[in-house]
């Protein structure tokens, strides 16, 4: 078992990265199914929370079914993250996660997010802030560091232990890399295997593949992974990973079927959590990564994000579950495709 506090996760659990834009409980409930054991709330700002900004409220929805599940907030300043941290606490979350990893510049500018790993000493004094405001245990998702030649995370993983850190997600690159090049693994095994960490480490970035997973579990030893971008359209990798790793055989594809339904189901559960307009617009994004790899599939495509009635988007999702039923899809290839405005760090 791996523990954050109190919160018992299963032997190399596998955690969905809070997306911004994507990581919503629509979202959050297919990957939930599909063996997500750790979950994250889109980042929500401190600031626009004590402004009692909508957008920010509304981001602080969770239900039962998906936990354990955190809410990630950001922020530069001390006093801000901790009030926020007392507004998060209301909603009982399982855990709060402090996110110093968001590249994106209208973050950054701010000073906050992956702008925080330009000074240590404020990433530790914020951290505290938000230790010291809550019960729940607190978690920070980061990256190597600012450039190439400030790689700080492991000083900044001893350091946020110190204060009280329950579990570091770091993702192996740097605010400057954005999502360029190929993640470096390299000093987050370093910060698993240095015995001064006692703390549970976990990697991300470039996961995209079973065989991938096993391959950097067994070279990196982190006690689990992070999986962002190639959950997008795609909430089987998370049951695929785990029966790897368990039988060394993959599992087969999804189903067009399986697909399709998987989409219905999305689409209905934003309704819900939407309302009916939001709910069709915001699913939207998300159409064509779960028909990617079909032939011939703009014409539907193209009808799903024009369609504004749940009954015809529904007729249409039959209509492409029996015309490419017999058809076969290699979806065990994903492509890792640059989701910058999504934030998935």
């Amino acid at each position: 078992m791996v523990s954050i506090g109190p919160i018992q996760l299963p032997d190399f659990p596998l955690l969905l990265a809070p997306m911004e834009d994507v990581s919503d409980p629509p979202f959050r409930a297919v990957c939930k199914e599909n063996g997500a054991d750790l979950m994250y709330t889109e980042f929500i700002s401190s600031e626009g929370l004590i402004r009692d900004a909508i957008k920010s409220r509304q981001k602080l929805d969770i239900f039962d079914y998906e936990r354990p599940v955190g809410i990630q907030i950001f922020g530069g300043d001390e006093e801000a993250m901790a009030l926020c941290t007392k507004i998060v606490d209301t909603v009982n979350p399982d855990l709060i996660d402090i996110n110093f990893g968001c590249p994106v510049k209208k973050v950054v500018t701010k000073g906050a997010g992956a702008g925080v790993l330009k000074d240590l000493d404020l990433m530790v004094r914020l951290t505290e802030a938000v230790v010291k405001s809550t019960n729940l245990p607190v978690t920070v998702k980061t990256r190597l560091g600012w450039d190439e030649s400030s790689k700080n995370i492991h000083e900044a993983a001893l350091r946020l232990q110190d204060v009280g850190v329950k579990a570091l997600a770091i993702h192996g690159r740097t605010r400057v890399q954005m999502y360029k090049g190929e993640a470096d693994w390299t000093l987050i095994g370093e910060i698993k295997n240095d015995p001064r960490i006692h703390i549970p480490i976990f990697g991300n970035g470039d996961i995209n593949s079973p065989e991938k997973t096993l391959e950097y579990k067994n070279r990196y030893g982190v006690d689990g992974i992070m999986i962002g971008r190639a959950a997008i359209g795609y909430p089987w990798i998370f049951r695929e990973i785990k029966h790897f790793l368990e039988t060394g055989e993959r599992r087969a594809d999804p189903t067009i079927e399986e697909r399709v339904e998987v989409a219905r189901q999305h689409l209905i559960k934003s309704m819900q959590w939407k309302g009916p307009i939001a709910g069709i617009n915001e699913m939207r994004r998300h159409y064509a990564n779960y028909l990617r790899g079909l032939p011939n599939i703009k014409e539907y495509r193209n009808k799903l994000v024009r369609i504004n009635n749940q009954k015809e988007i529904e007729e249409v999702l039959d209509e492409i579950k029996e015309k490419y039923k017999d058809t076969m899809i290699e979806s065990g290839k994903i492509v890792l495709e640059n989701y910058h405005e999504h934030c998935p760090i």
